[in-house]
């Protein structure tokens, strides 16, 4: 190994490193918009990628490559029937991670999603909460239990650790014992595509997805316990009626696990008129998404970083977000903040907001300014430091 991470140390060759991207192969949520958003902006900055997705090697973004998609689909789908699959295909992709490393030669290797595979050379790490440790009955129990198990290994072999927000960091120290010496703070970026647009710009997405600008309370992410909507759809019953119907709940989002207790609330209020489920949303349309808005409210228990309240405040919207974990670190003074179980206080914040047109105007305003801080370039510029820090180490 040492003549591969030689020449990719010299000057005149771009660094060179393995990127597991398999969280790329499935719809995007979180990590898998990570994963892409950042690997494009380090192609931009001349860093040379080697794609490990699912069992398979390629030069270009798995996302681009259909039949690995496909096969990273279906994985998914059979991995919580199979008794012992996710042993099986970890097993299989430590095989091909290997064989493929031992070709390549790469400086270095990033493991953007906590379970990094085994590698001699130079290992990067990304952590991005650790939400099954301090709120375990918010995941599946097989998940948990694979954390439990591989994670603190993983993070004895890393050279460094990456995590999302300061919040991270303290968690990962506090829990593990990671001393901060190798733990770096990279915030996310938000995309560019993310920004206010017009009635006309949006149009399109309205009539596709079912829904009138400017007239509709957003919330995305996963229907899981950790995303605590039900406290949200308990505030949007406390709300006046007229209100209500004035700016409907609609709900951007593949269900997850854990999400039956919800259920029959949602049902309710969809029969009442006041919210709308939307399921997945194709990325094209999600800007418009956001942009339509007119509040964006995120009343998450727990989150590393919290990517959609960001793109809500580059896309112009007024945000209400759970005054707690890393939120306040991302949202600072642009939103307001509110105790996420305190469902009177929620539904306070909304009906402030939504009847007062002039407050909505200067959260929009201070949010695209806060929002404008928060850019991949930089995540990336700082994410190449961390790797030249893993080598050097």
């Amino acid at each position: 190994m040492e003549s591969g991470i030689n020449s990719n140390l010299s000057s005149e060759t771009p660094l060179s490193i393995a990127l597991n991207a398999t969280a790329m192969l499935s719809p995007l949520t979180g990590i898998g918009r990570y994963v892409e958003e950042l690997s494009l902006a380090l192609v931009r900055q001349g860093i040379d990628i080697r794609y490990f997705a699912g069992l398979n090697w390629n030069d270009a973004p798995p996302h681009i490559v259909s039949s690995h998609r496909s096969a990273g689909q279906l994985v998914r789908r059979l991995l919580p029937h199979l008794p012992g699959a996710r042993r099986l295909v970890r097993e299989l992709q430590q095989r091909r991670f290997t064989q493929g490393m031992s070709q390549r030669q790469p400086a270095l290797y990033h493991e953007p999603s906590y379970l990094a595979l085994r590698f001699s050379g130079p290992t990067v790490v990304t952590a991005h909460d650790a939400s099954w440790v301090r709120h375990p009955e918010t995941h599946p129990r097989e998940r948990v239990r694979i954390m439990n198990q591989v994670f603190p290994g993983v993070l004895e072999r890393a050279q460094r650790v990456i995590v999302d927000s300061d919040f991270v960091a303290r968690e990962i120290h506090e829990i593990f014992g990671v001393p901060y010496a190798r733990l770096r703070t990279v915030h996310l970026g938000v995309s560019p595509l993310f920004q206010p647009l017009s009635p006309l710009l949006t149009q399109s997405a309205c009539q596709r997805l079912g829904i009138e600008y400017g007239r509709y309370v957003l919330t995305v992410g996963t229907l899981e316990p950790r995303k605590n909507l039900i406290s949200l759809i308990r505030a949007y019953r406390l709300l006046p009626p007229s209100l209500a119907r004035q700016y409907p709940l609609v709900i951007a989002g593949m269900r997850g696990w854990r999400h039956e207790n919800v259920e029959h609330e949602i049902a309710a209020l969809e029969r009442a008129g006041i919210l709308r489920i939307l399921g997945h949303v194709a990325e094209a349309d999600l800007p418009a998404l956001y942009a339509a808005a007119a509040l964006f409210v995120y009343p998450s228990l727990y989150e590393g970083f919290g990517l959609p309240p960001l793109e809500a405040m580059r896309s112009g919207v007024p945000v209400v977000v759970a005054d707690c974990a890393s939120l306040p670190e991302v949202v600072g003074d642009a939103g307001l903040r509110i105790n996420p179980h305190d469902v009177d206080a929620l539904a306070e914040s909304l009906r402030s907001v939504l009847e007062d047109p002039a407050l909505r105007r200067r959260m929009s305003e201070a949010g695209v300014a806060r929002a404008s801080g928060f850019t991949w370039e930089r995540c990336a510029e700082q994410t190449r430091a961390v790797y030249h820090e893993a080598i050097a180490s």
